[in-house]
């Protein structure tokens, strides 16, 4: 049976739900990390694992992971997140998506969701004809809500400008060299935003296809996905999927910063401090990629419209900027210190 006890990336998280709907196939895992500052707030991730025990570990480091960024991002939510785990083909159907929709309403607001990697704002909608403990629906002009990708991308954009003015001394991007690792929703956004500001671009994605439609909207030269970590930038970007910073990856770098929005960046603990210890400045994913987050409470809890959003998002380079004067100080990491401040926030 598997259990989390014992695995590494438990964390007296409060609440684990397994779900099974044997009429549409679903099985999902929910992991609620902490309601110490609202309800567990965190997408639903749609994805094929190598084994049960892969989709346990993501849902236990994503779900702590949320409780880290709301917390920092000083957003009136705790910490969630859910997958489902997909087939190899990873095709899902709308009875698929409405069970899990009927799982989330059972646990009665303890954990609400939106959209993350494989789900859409359509999903959403099915999701919301069975629970309202959902955000990421559609609006209409003037109103918080829709895709989160977007203010995702923004609040990496402004995060990769505060990196680069704190290690390079500049305060624009033009003429710079950005690695981007991914091309989807998120990576797409940053890559339109740094182009815009003249930022020379190489990018990497496993979809041929998505790769070659970015880089020509963009300019960008497109790497191959297991060169893009390597590749000489000032800038690299990893905006996939996590723990694609390791020992290994972490010593082929050629770059003084590293500033993404993918979750769960670190493979370990221990690779925020390789990082610090090669001189690279490292952006804490769960600060820098609040932005969709930051969407998604403000549409959910109804507190203000986009001005607060933008006022939100635009407050993540000086938490940033916070954290790496912390680490100067101290000399920690700045992982380490990101952690410190979040744990202290949700009383852990």
């Amino acid at each position: 049976m598997l259990t989390p006890w014992g695995f590494p990336d438990f964390d007296a998280h409060e609440a684990l739900h397994f779900v099974t709907d044997r009429a549409t196939g679903l099985r999902a895992i929910i992991a609620v990390h902490s309601t110490h500052l609202g309800p567990a707030g965190g997408g639903t991730r749609f994805w094929h694992y190598a084994d049960d025990a892969d989709a346990l570990t993501d849902a236990l480091r994503l779900s702590r992971g949320m409780s880290y960024k709301n917390a920092m991002a000083g957003l009136p939510l705790g910490g969630g997140k859910a997958v489902i785990l997909a087939n190899a083909d990873r095709s899902k159907d709308e009875a698929l998506v409405a069970a899990f929709g009927r799982a989330v309403d059972s646990l009665g607001g303890q954990y609400v969701t939106a959209e993350d990697v494989g789900m859409s704002v359509a999903d959403m909608m099915t999701i919301a004809g069975q629970t309202r403990f959902v955000a990421g629906l559609p609006v209409e002009g003037g109103a918080v809500g829709g895709d989160p990708g977007p203010h995702t991308s923004l609040g990496v954009f402004l995060g990769i400008k505060a990196a680069v003015r704190r290690a390079l001394g500049k305060d624009s991007l033009a003429g710079l060299h950005l690695a981007i690792q991914g091309a989807g929703s998120v990576a797409g956004g940053v890559a339109r935003l740094a182009a815009a500001e003249g930022a020379r671009l190489s990018i990497a994605d496993v979809d041929a296809a998505r790769v070659e439609r970015l880089a020509a909207e963009t300019g960008a030269t497109i790497v191959p996905v297991d060169a893009l970590l390597s590749t000489p930038a000032d800038v690299v970007s990893p905006c996939a999927l996590g723990a694609i910073l390791t020992e290994e990856s972490i010593a082929a770098l050629d770059t003084p910063i590293v500033a993404g929005g993918a979750n769960n960046q670190l493979a370990t603990p221990e690779d925020g401090t390789r990082l610090m210890e090669r001189g690279i400045l490292y952006a804490p994913d769960y600060v820098i990629n609040a932005g969709g987050i930051i969407n998604v409470s403000t549409e959910y809890v109804k507190d203000g419209g986009p001005e607060l959003v933008r006022q939100r998002i635009e407050a993540i380079p000086g938490r940033l900027e916070q954290i790496w004067s912390e680490s100067a100080a101290s000399g920690r990491d700045p992982a380490a210190v990101a952690d410190s401040m979040a744990q202290a926030l949700i009383g852990r």
